[in-house]
């Protein structure tokens, strides 16, 4: 299963969804769904701006971890 840590890399970035949201130009109602891992995909040009905007790497906010 993917989960998706964007809650944990805005905590290492001390920034706020409303930065994030403003600085990638999504809303944040759709960067909620994405946090809470309710999204059903991700476009390659979200994670693209989401990398720019946090400075890391796709791996550093997707994770795959084997269901128990």
């Amino acid at each position: 299963m993917i989960t998706v840590n964007l809650d944990v890399m805005l905590a290492k970035r001390k920034m706020t969804l409303t930065e994030l949201a403003q600085a990638v130009d999504i809303t944040i109602a759709n960067l909620s769904i994405l946090k809470t891992g309710k999204a059903k995909a991700v476009r390659f040009s979200t994670l693209d701006a989401l990398c720019r905007a946090l400075n890391c790497q796709p791996g550093d906010i997707l994770e795959w971890v084997e269901e128990s």
